[in-house]
Parts: C-alpha cells; structure tokens; sequence
C-alpha cells in the first residue's frame, strides 16, 4: 500500500468517519480538531433510507445510533397570539434516524480512538506540497509531514482554504442567517424516553423565531445581506441576534432576554460551498468542506457517503491517490445532483407576508408530501460498491 500516512483536519461527523475507514483499510490516521475536546450535544443531524443505512451498518455504529436516536420533532408555525397554522411532520425533518451531532461524534470517534491519532486543542495553518508528501504547519504542534491530507472541517474550512483558495471563491452566501442556543429538546432525556416533541415557532417576513426544539433550545433564522462580525466574539454574535428579533411579538420578547444566558450559542450563515473539484493534488476535501449547504438537510449523510467512498476508492487503488480521487469525485457528484438547489432560508423564512401565507398553504397541501418524497429519493441517489469485501478488509 502507498501513500499510508494521513492527515485528517476535522473530529466531527465526516472526519472520524473518514478515519474509521481508513484505519480499517491500513493508514495511519491522525486527527486534528480545533476544539479543546470532542463536542458534546449540538443540534439534531439524521439519515434516511437504505444507502445512508448500508454504509452506517458496514461501519458497525448503526445500532448504536439506533439506541441513541432522537424522537420525532414536529415544527409547529403559530401566529402570534399562538394559533396554529401549519405543521411540518418530524418524519419529513428527522429522516428515518435522527440523533444528537455530538452523540452520532462520540461514537463515530470511540470506533477509532484506540488506533488512530487524535490531537484535540491544535489546527493546521500550513501546507506545502513536494514530491513526496505534504508539510503540514500546526498553530502549536510540531511540524510534519503527510502522505496524503484531508478536510473534514466544515464551510470554513481551513483546509480547502489553504489548498485551493479563499473562502470567498467556494462559497456562497443565500441571504439568510441562522443562529442556534441552549441545548436541544433531548439532549437531557434518557435514551429510550425520546418520544416525540412539538417545536413551536413564529414568523414575521424574513424572520422566523422557534423555541423547544430538536436543533436547540432556540433557533433564530433571518434574511439578511452579509454581515461583518468575529467569529469568536459570541457577545458580538448574540446582539447581532437582538437586533433584528427585537419588536417581534409572541414568545420572542422571553426568548431574548434569555439569550444572554443560553450556552451552546451558534451563528452562521446559510450558506453553499460549491466546486468544480473536491481534490487538488495530495490534498482532498470530505463533507461540508467539499459541497457543505448548511440546513439542506443532506450534510450529514453525504458526508458518511463521502467518507465510505473515498476510503474505499483509496484502499482499492492500493493508495494511488491519482486514481482514487478521481473515481471519489465522479461518484460524489452523482450522488449531489439532486440536492444542489434546496433553499432552506426562503422557505422557513419567506422574506414577505405573501410568501408566509403560501408556505403555509403549501405545508398543508399535498405538494408538500411530494416534496418529501423527492427528498428522500434524492439521498439514496446512489448505487454504493461494497469495499469492504472489494478490498478483502475484515
């Protein structure tokens, strides 16, 4: 086997699946996160149908998931005196499993922690290619040097932007924001007690508040042009918030005075990564860092996909990244196509009272229904090679 050391920026979701993989097929992983330590909690994630089901079952985590899993989450839109007006089902939001980020982390990382390198609290600053190998600069590690580096660290990712460009060149901002606080509805129940949960949430144009829910205690989505803010001053980020929930009626008034108290804050806009190429020289992006569309509903399991694949791909090659990643970004864009153009912003938070009244209408309706049916086609969207027998791993 060629090219056996590697390099993997990211302990997520993608990454230590990736290592998982990897580990499996021979390399010597090492992981790098920025965090102090693994992320606990976080906002609901979920996959649907049988190719996020084969790869999560031939990675051997699909019953912990299964024992780990959220219940249904139901989003309720009220008015502001709180009178129903339309429901989104949990089976269309959750998928068919649906867990905690930081539990589906936790397990994905207890798969590997034992073989592969973590190094938690550090992040890559620098890359070099040579003929050999990749130089990998880190903010407080030593330097070393790579066989082949991955990114599996999200929108902005600081790997796609050392490899192939700014973060402006990639990435697309869709006019919205969205901004998450508290823990999520199960993050503080037993598993096996996870039943089913209603999600209240209210709308003005081009905003939209929910409170109880399964992304977090709190969840703010609003239309707005691109904003110039820190992203490490949270202080920063939550009045951000206020300013442009402040007047809305409802439960909203409670939810902001809240807000200051609220850990686990999260603001980011919704945005899409879009590439011509998923892989430049020794260098390859895996997940959001590659095709991230942040509230799509598809991350997630694309990026298990991703990892699934381009392990495989790399194993079957006996480590001719040449070929592997070639064959990785083919089946990868397949699987994209029919996700490319959802708008997540426009439709929870239509930017008119029209457009709220037809969002309305349309929940009720039975397009919507259909809508749903296709969003389930559109994830299994792909025929998956088994590599695991492919390359005789065990």
């Amino acid at each position: 086997m060629r090219n056996t050391t590697v390099l993997i920026s990211g302990a997520s979701v993608a990454g230590p699946a990736l290592a998982y993989w990897l580990n499996r097929y021979g390399f010597q992983v090492t992981v790098v996160e920025k965090a102090p330590a693994l992320r606990t909690g976080g906002q609901a994630v979920d996959f649907t149908g049988e190719t996020h089901m084969t790869v999560l079952e031939r990675m051997g985590v699909l019953e912990d998931i299964k024992r780990r899993q959220t219940g249904k989450t139901d989003w309720v839109f009220v008015d502001e005196s709180g009178t129903e007006q339309a429901v989104m089902a949990g089976e269309f939001l959750g998928g068919d499993i649906e867990i905690l980020r930081g539990d589906l982390a936790e397990i994905l990382v207890g798969r590997t922690a034992r073989e592969c390198e973590y190094l938690f609290g550090d992040t890559v600053t620098g890359l070099r290619e040579t003929a050999d190998g990749v130089v990998v600069d880190f903010q407080h590690g030593p330097t070393r040097v790579f066989d082949l580096v991955f990114g599996c660290d999200g929108i902005h990712s600081r790997v796609r932007k050392l490899a192939f460009g700014p973060e402006s060149d990639y990435v697309t901002h869709d006019g919205y924001y969205y901004a998450i606080a508290g823990k999520s509805v199960w993050a503080d129940m037993p598993e096996g007690d996870r039943g089913r949960a209603r999600s209240l949430g209210h709308n003005t144009p081009g905003h939209l508040a929910m409170t109880g829910g399964n992304k977090a205690a709190q969840f703010y989505l609003f239309s707005s042009p691109e904003l110039d803010y820190s992203r490490d001053d949270f202080d920063q980020q939550r009045a951000i918030v206020a300013e442009h929930f402040t007047g809305m009626g409802w439960e909203v008034p409670r939810m902001l005075a809240e807000l200051p108290h609220q850990d686990d804050f999260y603001l980011d806009a919704i945005a899409k990564v879009k590439m011509k190429n998923f892989t430049n020289g020794r260098v390859a992006l895996v997940g959001d860092a590659a095709h991230g569309h942040t509230l799509n509903g598809f991350g997630t399991g694309s990026a298990i996909i991703g990892a699934y694949v381009l392990a495989g791909e790399l194993a079957a090659a006996d480590g001719d990244y040449t070929v592997a990643f070639a064959r990785y970004e083919e089946i990868m864009k397949r699987l994209l196509r029919k996700t490319d153009e959802a708008a997540p912003g426009r439709f929870l938070a239509p930017r008119t009272a029209r457009g709220l009244r037809m969002r309305n209408w349309f929940v009720r309706s039975r397009g919507f229904k259909m809508m749903a049916k296709w969003a389930e086609n559109a994830k299994n969207d792909i025929d998956l090679k088994n590599y695991p027998e492919l390359v005789g791993s065990n």
